[in-house]
């Protein structure tokens, strides 16, 4: 199959993430933190150089203010429903993830005011109007870095600073960006960075990040066993052990260190140009032909790499299904959890087919894309 379904999962892994996973069951499966002999020690040791290369990716300066957690998700939630209680206000957009959205929408059930930011028809941002969304109790904001359907990269940076310049704390889905875009904690004002460590870091499924910055108090919200004060019927609060209660993904850690030791080792440049380079390429070839509807920005200098199409008004699904059966190509068609974002550029009803590009795809991949839609196209 051709693979290009990789804002969902990046697929293929490299060599040396399957085989640290494997290495890590085989030699030395034991709970980390638990126990004092040496497969515990060595699998703790395990999750700690995990904690050390995320540190290093991001410019954090402590690993112990890094939280495993099973999936973006997971650690959006985390941070969302720890930070905000009955009073406060959250800003956030039209363009986020479910695991935005569903999250503040709870809350609003807890008396947490929400604000959600119009972007415009290919997903943009514009940083004036979160500043002018703030009210004396917002005590959050919550933006993608770059969204799931679009590829539409936000302005960071300018929302960092103006979180900073008006006290309020930032936390950034960086699902979609992380291992693929530079992200600096400390220079772009991030409070709080979540991350699913199965995209762009190129781990395995069930792993992800939540980093938190010094000095905020996010609420826990599962208690047990951490292999830290043992003796006391309360979570400890210390970190990270307040957030990871229970025997840990040390397989899926492993496997992640290896990604991310990969990344730094290609560099961040270097995977980014290749991405860009083919978002390029496939979306001059869609501009040949009439049949399609390119959406977003068009342009990979202002978006990851995410494209989503429509083929004139042809079912999103049906056309995704085509080319599995057809032309074996994966894709995702649908809403892809992100129901408001269709809405703001105008395919809430049909859904768009999205192709998603990674590290290990070729010029050929796209190719072979373009000439499946305009076989399709032909068809119509």
């Amino acid at each position: 199959m051709i693979y290009l379904d990789n804002a969902a999962t990046s697929f293929p892994k490299p060599e040396a993430v399957y085989e640290a996973v494997i290495h890590n069951m085989k030699n030395f499966g034991a709970n980390p933190g638990r126990s004092g002999h040496k497969m515990a020690l060595e699998a703790g040791r395990t999750i700690f150089k995990g904690r050390e290369m995320i540190c290093k990716l991001f410019n954090i300066d402590d690993p112990m203010q890094v939280v495993f957690t099973s999936n973006a998700t997971e650690a959006l939630n985390l941070a969302i429903k720890g930070i905000l209680d009955q009073g406060d206000h959250v800003i956030t957009t039209s363009m986020e993830h479910n695991s935005v959205l569903r999250p503040i929408k709870r809350v609003e059930n807890n008396g947490v005011e929400n604000t959600i930011i119009q972007c415009d028809e290919r997903g943009e941002l514009d940083p004036k109007l979160i500043e002018q969304a703030i009210k004396s109790n917002t005590k959050l904001i919550v933006t993608t870095h770059a969204s799931n359907v679009t590829g539409t990269i936000m302005p960071i940076e300018e929302i960092g600073k103006i979180a900073k310049e008006h006290g309020i704390l930032f936390l950034v889905d960086a699902a979609q960006t992380a291992g693929i875009y530079d992200i600096n904690v400390s220079s772009n004002n991030i409070d709080l960075l979540a991350m699913a460590g199965h995209k762009g870091l190129m781990g395995p499924q069930g792993t992800g990040v939540l980093y938190i910055r010094e000095g905020i108090d996010v609420r826990h919200f599962k208690e047990g066993g951490t292999g830290s004060k043992s003796q006391e019927l309360v979570q400890p609060l210390m970190m990270p052990d307040r957030y990871e209660s229970g025997t840990p993904n040390t397989p899926g850690i492993a496997g992640l260190t290896a990604g991310i030791e990969f990344i730094l080792e290609e560099g961040l440049d270097k995977i980014r140009k290749h991405e860009e380079e083919l978002t390029s390429y496939f979306i001059e070839g869609l501009k040949e032909m009439k049949k399609v509807k390119i959406y977003g920005q068009q342009n990979a200098k202002k978006q990851a790499s995410v494209v989503s199409i429509n083929i004139e008004d042809e079912d999103s699904s049906e056309i995704g299904y085509i080319l599995d059966k057809v032309f074996d190509i994966g894709v995702r068609p649908g809403l892809h959890c992100a129901p408001m974002a269709h809405r703001t550029i105008g395919t809430l009803d049909q859904g768009t087919v999205r192709f998603s590009f990674g590290y290990f795809n070729t010029k050929e991949d796209i190719n072979q894309a373009l000439e499946a839609i305009k076989n399709i196209c032909e068809q119509i």
